[in-house]
């Protein structure tokens, strides 16, 4: 899940590393003349790179809204070797070993990274390189990454399954909080209690939050983080603790893949390794495991 908590900083002390050159590999930020380019490279791997392709297509490369900097990493040729988004959160798609240590040796001169979030191997092969002078990790977890094709033949329309509205975030503050929480340690409404409603607020606006909403009570949420022509990436999903083993998740989780299939190709999300019984629940649905990730959240 991509936490939520404060943001010091959207820069890196300097950007002397940003601009070094090894083994004929530069690497500088990214401007919003470069978005096109960009999308084609991380297209190419579309199911590890959704999360950085969202955010530029939802804010373009240069927004406040991305909380940390775009940077790429080029040949001599100018072609594209990885590109990496440095920040709150952190994310990576290098193509080359020289391109992942220079990531990470430029991300050592950020001093407020929250998490960082990738592919299993990337992240133990990059942290290798950032953790010397890096902050310290402060939490580490694992997780499978699952995806689904297909709507699932069974499911069934929830006909109060809907996107949220403004009127209800004093039902979505607590929870996605308590979610946020219960994976980083880090409460947002403690930490952030401004920024943290001022992101969830624009999220409702946006209709990335689907809701079922019974008596004034949240029964079922989630949240689309991501979303792109080819994959949707949903984080926050959540059953009331009174209707789970119910049945009430699955048929509004299947109602809401049926509706984004129809309009993109595949939808993702990550459950903890451990969480087994998580994982049968989105394996009942359909989702198809296709590897591990690991989250590794910063000391700040």
């Amino acid at each position: 899940m991509i936490t939520e908590s404060p943001i010091v900083n959207d820069c890196p002390r300097t950007t002397v590393r940003s601009l070094s050159m090894n083994q004929g590999l530069v690497t500088k930020p990214l401007t919003n003349k470069c978005q096109k380019e960009v999308l084609k490279f991380l297209a190419e791997r579309p199911l590890h790179t959704v999360v950085m392709a969202g955010l530029i297509r939802d804010n373009g490369m240069e927004s406040k809204f991305n909380r940390g900097t775009f940077y790429a990493c080029r040949d001599r040729h100018r072609k594209l070797a990885g590109v990496a988004l440095i920040g709150h959160a952190m994310f990576v798609d290098a193509r080359s070993e020289e391109a992942l240590r220079q990531f990470a040796a430029l991300a050592q001169d950020f001093p407020h990274t929250h998490m960082m979030l990738g592919e299993r191997e990337v992240i133990e092969r990059f942290w290798k390189y950032y953790a010397p002078n890096g902050q310290l990790r402060r939490r580490f977890s694992r997780e499978v990454l699952f995806e689904l094709t297909q709507p699932s033949a069974h499911f069934e329309n929830v006909s109060e399954l809907r996107p949220a509205t403004v009127a209800d975030l004093s039902l979505i503050l607590p929870v996605h909080a308590a979610l946020a929480f219960a994976e980083s340690g880090v409460n947002p409404l403690a930490v952030d209690p401004d920024g943290f409603r001022e992101r969830c607020r624009r999220r409702v606006a946006q209709k990335r939050v689907w809701v079922l909403v019974k008596n004034g009570e949240l029964i079922f949420k989630a949240d689309i983080i991501s979303d792109t022509e080819r994959i949707v990436y949903l984080e926050g999903i959540y059953v009331h603790p009174q209707q789970r083993g119910k049945g009430c998740g699955s048929r509004c989780l299947s109602a809401l893949a049926g509706e984004l299939l129809s309009r993109t190709k595949s939808i993702s999300l990550l459950v903890d390794h451990e969480r087994h019984q998580a994982q049968r629940f989105f394996r009942k649905l359909g989702f198809v495991p296709r590897g591990f990730y690991e989250t590794i959240f910063l000391r700040t």
